[in-house]
């Protein structure tokens, strides 16, 4: 028989509340558990952390207060599992305040047009600080297999107005670390293993890029330091000194795996805990900028597969 024979179709289940009954007891415990929220991650662009769900806001209750991985900047998510409608805006806007939140998500069934517009109006007339995500929640299955969920932006910050706002403020340094990133996207993003392996973020004006390897407590952080010529990729560790030491215990083993020298940083003053390698660099000399990816692209993918056999 034909493989092509048994294709099956792929049908989308129309009423999400066959899966979900309620938003707040069945949708947001759902969206809450790691794997879940990797999802929603990975369509945005965003390392997301939960913090609390059904956080209060005066006399209302936010369905998930959450932060950036690395950066915690302040992430607020409001779910709807019905078309939009003006009292989930006014919401969405309240919650934002409430929690001086610098990226507000929606997610709903469907995105009525004049919602849409609202959006797209927000990011338009609100700083690089800011950022307003609208997604709608689609669930698939074929046959008689289990419901598969996808999270499908339909309106998110607009980079390319806000960098033109931002330009005016920007120095050099910071310009040169932009047009860095970008590249190294550009050219990581072809390998298929490293597709596989990491999802693309949004490059910024900042020293850093953080990459998550499925978990909000640990990550990949590259790092490019124009001052000493060097990039840096380091295993991050949030809130846990016991995997550090853990880690540190397999010292040897690890850096042989790995075949890289680390600097070890539990930083016990601090939260976080830190282990690098790096390498000198000429960030001006843009002929070797591939070799630099490569190099930085290498370690990323030794780093994620070796540390996760001791985790």
């Amino acid at each position: 028989m034909s493989v092509l024979s048994k294709l099956s179709k792929l049908e989308e289940i129309e009423d999400l509340r066959t899966v979900w009954p309620h938003e707040a007891q069945d949708f947001t415990p759902w969206l809450a558990k790691e794997e879940n929220i990797e999802i929603l991650s990975d369509a945005i662009g965003i390392d997301i952390s939960i913090n609390e769900t059904e956080s209060s806001v005066g006399d209302f209750s936010l369905d998930v207060l959450a932060s950036e991985v690395g950066t915690d900047k302040k992430i607020i998510i409001e779910n709807q599992l019905e078309d939009t409608n003006h009292d989930h805006l006014g919401k969405l806007i309240t919650y934002a305040s409430g929690k001086s939140a610098n990226i507000i998500i929606w997610l709903v069934k469907h995105a009525r047009e004049e919602h849409k517009a609202a959006i797209e109006w927000l990011n338009n007339h609100t700083d690089d600080e800011i950022g307003f995500f609208l997604c709608e929640i689609k669930l698939y299955r074929i046959g008689n297999s289990d419901p598969a969920v996808k999270f499908e932006v339909v309106e998110k910050p607009n980079d390319w107005t806000k960098e033109i706002k931002k330009k005016n403020n920007i120095n050099e340094t910071q310009q040169q670390r932009y047009d860095y990133w970008v590249a190294f996207q550009n050219y990581a993003f072809q390998n298929k293993e490293f597709s596989r392996n990491f999802s693309r973020r949004s490059p910024s004006f900042d020293h850093w890029m953080n990459y998550s390897i499925g978990s909000s407590k640990y990550w990949i952080s590259v790092g490019q330091l124009h001052s000493r010529n060097e990039i840096t990729v380091e295993f991050s560790i949030n809130k846990d000194k016991e995997l550090f030491r853990s880690l540190f215990a397999n010292k040897e083993s690890i850096e042989k795996e790995c075949e890289l020298n680390f600097e070890w940083k539990e930083l016990p003053e601090k939260k976080s805990s830190r282990i690098i390698t790096k390498c000198n660099v000429d960030f001006k000399d843009k002929t070797q900028w591939n070799n630099q990816f490569e190099w930085t692209m290498n370690a990323m993918l030794k780093i994620k597969k070796v540390f996760k056999k001791y985790i």
